[in-house]
């Protein structure tokens, strides 16, 4: 059965300063309200502001700090690349949390957490006191993890791993591509956003260059020996571009020893690639607010308690989606979403008194590798005392027949127009 927008929403529902201050703030509820401040408006940062805002019914006064008007979803974003969606069609605003769910969005940069205090301190100026804290900043990349390489160099080598302009830039940079050229990526070492992403990005980007420039090809330099549905990908780029993608391994390549964004040139233990595009993915860390406020441990991610989300560093701040250590959950959307209402059960609970259900946790990850051709890899996941730990999982098989793939696409797209209709109304 497919996935439709009404039922991924109820399926995963409540399993568990210049700012917009909407006609149901605080002038209708009084100073009294406890205050929640959501740090960041991505899939974990805009689903604990709407979750928290709608099922407290205005018992909690809600702040979402995001300093962009317009988020472009990570996810999906390699189907602008492939043709398979337009930019504006995976851009969001803000304007219904704030009208139809009453919550606080403020367009600013979050600089400083005060723990002592309990403050967020803004780029903009001033100050937004809090009794509960959610850090979800998602990622930051560690520019410098690939010698030679630096936000500068991103403008001719994009990352695109935060999507919007740097996604428009590199896909701009595959349409202008000499005829018969190379697009090399260096795909992240483990952990980060999106474990299936840089595959998908492979087969979308060949899909796109089988029409329009079907002499070209495709080299990803990995810093790993494995990844995410590697068989299932392999499959598909054999059978969809056979000849256009090589995939080479740290064991095969011997380490990436530079990249020179001024050349194209990705530098190797085994030999220099001149790349026509190059698609530099560097290693990730939590958004840097978790850094600055002390959250994060020497691996550069948020250490939680499993079942609320709470870091173990301060209980009056849960960390979620992409920046906290969710033990066997990957980086995505999904967890995001899931871990979202976990900590908003958690927090309503806390400040208001309400029920608190043995929290629940699940994901699912798809992929498309050509038209129609749609594969996943999914799992439910309970709180452990040491960690979020799978229950049962479940993958796409390699020699799956047509139809089956199609549903399966299908299926992603009722749940990208879920997931974003339970992020931002």
């Amino acid at each position: 059965m497919g996935i439709t927008r009404r039922g991924f929403a109820k399926g995963t529902a409540a399993i568990a300063g210049a700012g917009l201050l909407t006609g149901m703030g605080r002038a209708a509820y009084g100073q009294a309200r406890p205050k929640v401040v959501v740090i960041g408006g991505g899939a974990g940062g805009a689903t604990t502001a709407r979750y928290l805002a709608k099922d407290s019914k205005g018992a909690i006064d809600v702040t979402l700090i995001e300093p962009t008007k317009a988020y472009y979803t990570c996810f999906f974003s390699n189907l602008y690349l492939g043709g398979f969606r337009s930019l504006e069609s995976i851009g969001h605003t803000y304007d219904k949390l704030a009208s139809d769910f009453g919550v606080n969005v403020v367009h600013d940069w979050a600089v400083g957490i005060d723990r002592d205090a309990k403050t967020v301190s803004l780029a903009g100026g001033g100050t937004v006191p809090y009794d509960k804290l959610v850090v979800a900043p998602g990622i930051d990349l560690i520019y410098d993890s690939v010698p030679g390489y630096s936000l500068e160099a991103a403008s001719l080598m994009p990352h695109a791993w935060k999507a919007g302009t740097q996604t428009a830039l590199l896909k701009n940079k595959i349409a202008a591509m000499r005829e018969g050229g190379t697009f090399a990526m260096v795909a992240p070492p483990n952990p980060y956003r999106c474990p299936p992403g840089p595959y998908e990005r492979i087969s979308m980007v060949a899909h796109l260059l089988k029409t329009s420039n079907p002499t070209a090809k495709l080299v990803v330099i990995d810093p790993k020996e494995a990844f995410s549905k590697q068989a299932l990908f392999m499959e598909g780029w054999e059978k969809h571009y056979p000849g256009m993608v090589e995939w080479l391994p740290a064991s095969i390549h011997g380490g990436i020893e530079s990249v020179n964004p001024e050349t194209g040139e990705i530098v190797t233990g085994l030999d220099t690639i001149k790349a026509d595009v190059a698609n530099v993915i560097p290693a990730q860390k939590a958004g840097r607010i978790a850094e600055a406020a002390g959250l994060t441990n020497e691996n550069g991610f948020c250490a939680i308690e499993p079942a609320t989300l709470q870091s173990k560093v301060d209980p009056n701040i849960h960390v979620i989606g992409d920046a906290c250590i969710a033990g066997d959950m990957p980086k995505s959307a999904f967890s995001a979403n899931s871990q979202a209402k976990v900590a908003a059960m958690a927090i309503r609970a806390d400040l208001t008194g309400s029920s608190k259900f043995p929290p629940r946790f699940s994901n699912t990850c798809w992929s498309l590798i050509a038209t129609d051709d749609g594969v996943k890899v999914g799992a439910r996941y309970e709180a452990g005392e040491d960690k979020i730990a799978s229950v049962d999982s479940f993958i796409s098989q390699t020699g799956e027949d047509a139809a089956l793939r199609k549903t399966t696409y299908e299926e992603s797209v009722g749940w990208y127009e879920g997931i974003t209709a339970d992020m931002f109304g």
